[in-house]
């Protein structure tokens, strides 16, 4: 799957985000559809351990209004070596409101690269989504 490449990432995120990809779509080849997140969140921290790429699971996000800490904060899927978002849904199709949520997370985090990813699509390509924070004027 041929990634669209951006100018405002850096080649070290391109190239990391390839392997990202490439252990995301391995995982779904081995199991296929049909398993909850949690599993699907374990086998690819498992692929990414094994390439020696550093990640964090459940990684805590606090959230400000007007300065000022909230109470709740929200639990990032993982972070990928500080750099990279990734999202995990088993739904039974990606909605507007799943996107809403990486790009909220995105923007809350500083990061500029998220996917959001479907592990319950037949084909992971219909269910992994790249997205990329653009720069506002």
């Amino acid at each position: 799957m041929a990634l669209r490449k951006y100018n405002d990432l850096s080649q070290n995120i391109e190239i990391l985000s390839e392997q990202v990809v490439d252990s995301i779509f391995e995982v779904h080849k081995t199991i296929g559809p049909g398993f909850l997140e949690q599993i699907y969140e374990d086998c690819l921290c498992e692929k990414l351990m094994l390439r020696d790429i550093s990640y964090q699971r459940q990684k805590p996000l606090e959230i400000f209004y007007k300065n000022k800490k909230m109470k709740t904060a929200y639990r990032l899927d993982l972070v990928v070596e500080d750099k990279i978002i990734i999202e995990l849904k088993c739904a039974e199709k990606l909605i507007p409101v799943h996107k809403a949520q990486i790009m909220s997370y995105l923007k809350m985090s500083g990061l500029k690269l998220g996917f959001l990813m479907n592990f319950n699509s037949v084909l992971m390509k219909d269910g992994l989504q790249r997205i990329v924070l653009q720069k506002t004027s």
